[in-house]
């Protein structure tokens, strides 16, 4: 049961906020305030002189008690209908009157009536509990003086409500025309009568404060919504993570299953520039190494043979308070047949996507042709180089080193990428160039704009669609194979809202294995998906799928971006043809069903204008959280019903379950065994069909803990 307790001064509107929210999650609804107007309305019915100058208290104290213990009074929790009844007389307009209202603080000052009051206002809330009572157990909203110090205060959310004194007298003085007509009731002396015996001005610690001087009602609505929704997470949390109170959790667990408690999103990407610092050399020259060294772990996997390599993989990194983008790449080697000219194209494209470059050569080695040739290329590209000689183990071997200064790139830091010897200096040279480069990558994405890539073969009408969209020719990107090109971002207003576009180059199949073209367009098109939010996939209709189509909406889905697909010429289709794509979506496309579609032509602007509202819907997906409570209620009711099956007379059963993160959205599942993957997929079936998560990957990982040991 969730207990929601609301205070404060008059005007403020806690009554009907209070009503509206125990509406909202239906729950009841306890006025406390009333309760002291009736037990005024009380004293005056059965003839006491509350105007007397010393009022007889121990008088009023019993006949109050008699009204609350002797069956004459009882308040209704319908929010809808909060009726008061007086010996089976409905009081509740009665009790507004200027007569009880002039008279209720002399009532509520006599600390005897508070504490019976208080005692039938705890037994009120109590009775929530049960599940025959009007909030089935779900829970009640009280609202009234002391409510969130004296009478609940413990309950799950307690909160202050507050607001300028010329608002409340104004909001008080219109609240009725029964008020109205005697000029309205003095919030000022209504306050300094009451806070003589309560505070209600100020917040309790664990209390917290809403000011609604310059909130509309909905607004002040939706802030107590929130704070009833991170109560209702918080319980629900306790009562799952409890599964795992038998088992061995280590520390990352525990920041895993904590973090999960209150579920904050991640926040959008910062609009922080920082620079791309890239890492290049030949094969074996410890590249991948070094780059493990800068990250501080493991993260870069070396990869020895050319154009093998099908990724640029790019990761945070930070050194003496300096964020910046750091960047692996494949090993280039000149091989037998001479395609030095290619390795040298290759290795600009992947510098020019850089704003400056480690340059990895092998002490052991020495210079090679290959290293003059990359050297070339770099000088060509204006981008600053510092140049690190590795394996430079100890300070004996810091001679190797001498050779490199014939390259003309400056002096030649000997470091071991291993043992992380020189590595800092390296780092502090680096990071210098960087800072000097004319240009920082983070320039490029602002960060208020959702980002969207174009990605797909040439020729399916990527720069066609952009210029649709824009209402206008925009630049064109070069189809080439090996073009130097970098990806064109455009700032097109759709349906409304600013997006920003990221065009790329189209990937052409490939045609033998040596060639390494494919591969650096295949770069551009990772590097501008990684960039971005959400992938525009393109296909041609009017041709078949093709192998490199599968591979780039793959690209698109591993980078764990939004997806929507995009089936070009659309127009140009006829029945047969639109039947057969339509038998290919069910085979091919099988990964990604989950994934919006829009049908249209991008030369004649047909069906564009549904792109909007699918992109919409795909990253309202990608950043769609569930909370934790309903997540592991949702997946104990589809464990009950489809258990994992038997393996090896074990049945693997899931403990407890959070998502851990979106963007794309991750679901960690801690289980008493390994969960296989057909029930995994299982598991993400049923998550899309009751959330939805319509347009986005979602991933899950199953952590299998064992109990712990007596």
């Amino acid at each position: 049961m969730i207990r929601v307790a609301i205070d404060g001064p008059a005007g403020v509107g806690k009554s009907s906020t209070a009503k509206a929210l125990a509406r909202h999650f239906r729950y009841a609804y306890l006025d406390t305030g009333a309760m002291y107007r009736a037990s005024a309305w009380w004293c005056l019915h059965q003839g006491i002189d509350l105007d007397a100058p010393s009022i007889d208290e121990q008088q009023v104290t019993e006949a109050v008690a008699e009204f609350f213990t002797g069956d004459h009074f009882s308040i209704g929790l319908d929010p809808d209908a909060p009726k008061v009844m007086a010996d089976g007389e409905d009081i509740s307009e009665a009790i507004r009157s200027s007569e009880v209202s002039s008279h209720v603080s002399k009532v509520s000052g006599i600390i005897p009536v508070r504490h019976l009051l208080i005692a039938a206002q705890r037994a009120t809330i109590l009775g929530e509990n049960a599940a025959d009572s009007f909030s089935e157990g779900r829970g009640i909203v009280a609202e009234g003086r002391d409510i969130t110090t004296v009478v609940a205060p413990d309950a799950e959310v307690r909160v202050l409500m507050t607001a300028r004194e010329e608002v409340r007298q104004a909001r008080r003085t219109g609240q009725s025309a029964a008020v109205s007509a005697v000029g309205g009731e003095d919030v000022a002396a209504r306050d300094r009568a009451d806070s003589k015996v309560t505070s209600f001005l100020t917040a309790a610690d664990g209390v917290t404060t809403v000011d609604n001087s310059d909130m509309d009602f909905q607004q002040t609505l939706d802030v107590l919504v929130g704070l009833v929704d991170d109560a209702i997470e918080t319980q629900e949390y306790e009562q799952f993570a409890a599964n795992l109170a038998d088992y061995d959790l280590d520390e990352t667990d525990e920041q895993l299953i904590a973090g999960s408690r209150l579920g904050d999103q991640d926040a959008l990407p910062a609009a922080k520039p920082v620079g791309v610092l890239a890492v290049v050399g030949r094969p074996n020259v410890g590249k991948s190494t070094l780059v493990n060294r800068i990250l501080g772990r493991r993260a870069a996997v070396v990869e020895d043979t050319p154009g093998v390599t099908r990724d640029r993989v790019s990761y945070d990194a930070e050194w003496a308070g300096t964020d910046f983008k750091l960047v692996d790449t494949g090993g280039w080697e000149a091989d037998v047949e001479g395609i030095a000219s290619a390795i040298a194209s290759q290795a600009q494209i992947a510098v020019q996507l850089s704003d400056a470059v480690i340059f990895v050569v092998d002490g052991h080695v020495g210079l090679t042709d290959t290293d003059e040739r990359i050297v070339r290329m770099l000088r060509a590209s204006g981008k600053p180089v510092t140049l690190a000689v590795n394996k430079v183990d100890d300070a004996a071997s810091e001679y190797m080193t001498a050779e490199f200064w014939k390259l003309g790139l400056g002096e030649p830091y000997g470091i071991s990428a291993m043992h992380g010897r020189g590595v800092g200096d390296l780092l502090d040279t680096a990071l210098d160039s960087l800072k000097k480069a004319d240009k920082t990558s983070g320039f490029l994405t602002p960060g208020h704009l959702r980002r969207i890539a174009l990605v797909g073969r040439p020729n399916v009408g990527k720069s066609s669609l952009l210029n649709q969209l824009a209402g206008e020719q925009r630049a064109v990107v070069n189809d080439l194979a090996g073009t130097t090109r970098d990806p064109v971002d455009e700032i097109i207003h759709v349906d409304g809202e600013d997006w920003l576009f990221i065009d790329t180059a189209g990937i052409k199949r490939r045609l033998h294995k040596v060639s390494g073209a494919d591969y650096y367009s295949s770069l551009r098109t990772q590097a501008a998906i990684e960039r971005s939010e959400l992938a525009l996939v393109l296909f041609d209709s009017s041709q078949p799928i093709s192998d490199q189509d599968l591979k780039v909406m793959s690209q698109a889905v591993d980078a764990g971006r939004a997806v929507v697909l995009v089936f070009n010429k659309w127009d140009l289709m006829d029945e047969f043809s639109r039947q057969r794509l339509e038998r290919l979506w069910k085979t091919e496309f099988n990964r990604v069903t989950w994934a919006q579609r829009v049908n249209l032509s991008a030369k004649t602007g047909w069906h564009t204008n549904r792109l909007a509202d699918a992109m919409r819907g795909a990253l309202e997906s990608w950043d769609k959280r569930v909370p934790t409570g309903r997540l592991n209620a949702f997946l104990g009711q589809v464990q009950s019903a489809h258990p994992h099956p038997l393996r090896g007379g074990k049945q693997p059963r899931i403990l407890f379950a959070t998502q851990a993160s979106t963007r794309p959205p991750r679901f960690v599942i801690f289980a008493t065994g390994f969960l296989e993957h057909g029930y995994r997929r299982f598991l993400e079936r049923s998550l899309r069909e009751e959330f939805g998560f319509e347009g986005t990957p979602i991933q899950i990982s199953v952590n299998i803990r064992e109990k712990k040991r007596r």
